[in-house]
């Protein structure tokens, strides 16, 4: 590890191309939860705070994370960790509240295409090593990492249990996943899925290293591309982030989360929304590839 000061988851089924390309604008009626209609005119991320409500810039990792692509909170209280995606260094970068840079933290792992990252209670990091934009690959991991030792890595390889063509056609590559969170001994996959528009699958692992088959457990009816996941503290709220919106599932337990009607908001103007984090119980930190970083105060 080198330390470098930067400058500047048998439940009901329930009624996400590229990382580097924007979502397709689609001119539909449906509106979402604020009123604002779904896709529409993009504005640029400073003028974003003053329209949608709740929603403010608090800074930039320009300069500080190439193209972050996932949140997660750092092991000192109020800052956080985030990385680039593939094509950048196997590296996770440690930030301020408002994008300043603290250090970097080397991870011995090559970078296929690293997407997501969350954190358990024993100080555990997972990075998810599963975009998959093709659905092509057969090397599918979970990357278990702790910062505080530095050299060791552990793989948790997966498969999926309805994937038999590497790749299938067009209309069936709906195992591109950009978003996990871990919960209860278990790393939960949200997918993107690029031959369906309306759903994201839930598939589960083990947070132990080995090699698994993973487990499909849910489909939930979300009309967008995941990009990131959050669960709330007290595990009563997940959040899943798209490009521009994001879509609240509110439960008393996991299993209720899964099974709940997602309600859906704009952040038009934003930019292309990749991480997200819970900064407390009511307010997200979310990231853009482009480097914005935003608040958001959830209704």
């Amino acid at each position: 590890m080198r330390f470098i000061p930067l400058l500047p988851a048998a439940l009901a089924v329930l009624l996400t191309t590229s990382c580097s390309q924007a979502q397709s604008e689609k001119s539909g009626k449906t509106k979402t939860e604020n009123g604002t209609p779904k896709g529409g005119d993009r504005r640029k991320d400073k003028n974003a705070a003053a329209e949608v409500p709740g929603l403010r810039k608090v800074g930039s990792l320009k300069g500080v994370v190439p193209e972050s692509s996932g949140l997660a909170p750092a092991p000192t209280a109020g800052n956080y960790f985030s990385f680039g995606d593939d094509g950048n260094r196997p590296i996770l970068y440690e930030i301020s509240g408002t994008g300043q840079g603290v250090r970097t933290l080397d991870v011995p792992a090559d970078n296929i295409d690293w997407e997501s990252l969350s954190r358990d209670g024993q100080g555990n990091y997972y990075i998810g090593d599963c975009g998959n934009n093709e659905s092509s690959r057969r090397d599918l991991r979970i990357l278990k990492f702790r910062p505080d030792a530095p050299a060791k890595v552990g793989t948790i390889a997966f498969s999926y249990p309805d994937q038999d063509e590497f790749p299938p056609k067009k209309k069936q590559r709906n195992f591109d996943c950009e978003a996990s969170l871990w919960h209860n001994g278990q790393v939960w996959l949200f997918t993107k899925d690029r031959g369906r528009s309306s759903t994201s699958t839930v598939y589960s692992v083990p947070d132990q290293p080995g090699e698994y088959t993973a487990k499909k457990v849910a489909s939930l009816a979300i009309p967008g591309e995941v990009t990131d996941a959050a669960l709330r503290p007290d595990g009563r709220r997940l959040v899943l982030l798209g490009r521009g919106e994001l879509f609240i599932l509110d439960g008393s337990s996991w299993a209720d989360i899964l099974k709940a009607t997602p309600r859906q908001v704009a952040l038009t103007g934003a930019g292309q929304t990749e991480g997200a984090v819970f900064k407390d119980s009511n307010t997200l930190l979310i990231s853009t590839e482009q480097g914005g970083l935003f608040e958001y105060t959830l209704p």
